[in-house]
């Protein structure tokens, strides 16, 4: 079933991607500011763009440092995540208050922040006014990981060393389940969708899961699903 959305949902679909703690700094001045509009726009040269509505505090902490540093944290920095969302730099030194450490950027000024993930640290290419947000261009300069989070790719070893995603008002995720695309065509070039690997995979699931009613039964199966699923809940 298809169900129409508004047109404003179009930002939430777009997400889940990791999201972004931006840090920046002027006149000895500091701010972080979790943002969720990021993208990658050019591999050469390397371009990330961060979109923010300009009436916020980071806007004018960019625009007036002409630089911004990417921190992309992960679950254990969930709530500060959340609280440098619901607070603004203008009357708070939100780094301070959120308690983490910071450490010493290698190319900007803007601090970046310790328990994350990966670092990017970016001079401003440009600025463009994209209805009413901004979205500022970043020349990327300088990047760095955990090398047990990242290593050209997100590894997804464990949960806590997996991104934190922004899906919502006060919801957050962590990705997970990596998955390997297996690409056959038959002789006339069309998908094969199921190949016969993955075909006897589901099947034997299938046939577990019909081994599992048997067992319990109907009532019993769906309390023991009931409880998985709450008991992966707690985990998130």
């Amino acid at each position: 079933m298809r169900r129409l959305c508004d047109v404003t949902d179009a930002r939430r679909i777009l997400n889940p991607g990791p999201v972004a703690i931006v840090t920046t700094s002027w006149r000895g001045i500091t701010n972080a500011a979790p943002i969720a509009w990021l993208a990658p726009l050019s591999m050469e040269p390397p371009l990330v763009g961060c979109v923010i509505h300009p009436h916020r505090h980071t806007a004018d902490m960019i625009r007036f440092s002409e630089a911004f540093a990417i921190n992309i944290p992960g679950p254990a920095l969930l709530k500060q995540t959340a609280f440098f969302g619901s607070q603004t730099g203008l009357n708070t030194n939100k780094i301070e208050a959120s308690g983490l450490e910071v450490f010493n950027p290698l190319a900007i000024d803007a601090p970046l922040l310790e328990g994350c993930l990966a670092w990017i640290e970016c001079t401003v290419q440009d600025v463009i006014r994209t209805g009413d947000h901004t979205l500022f261009v970043g020349n990327v300069v300088k990047v760095q990981a955990d090398d047990e989070a990242y290593a050209q790719q997100w590894l997804l070893n464990d949960r806590e060393h997996s991104p934190l995603t922004f899906i919502g008002g006060t919801r957050y995720a962590v990705i997970g389940d990596p998955m390997d695309a297996v690409v056959e065509v038959d002789i006339n070039g069309g998908l094969i969708v199921e190949t016969a690997e993955e075909r006897e995979r589901r099947e034997e699931l299938e046939a577990q899961e019909r081994e599992k009613r048997r067992l319990e039964g109907e009532e019993g199966f769906d309390q023991m699903k009931r409880a998985e699923e709450a008991d992966h809940k707690t985990q998130f």
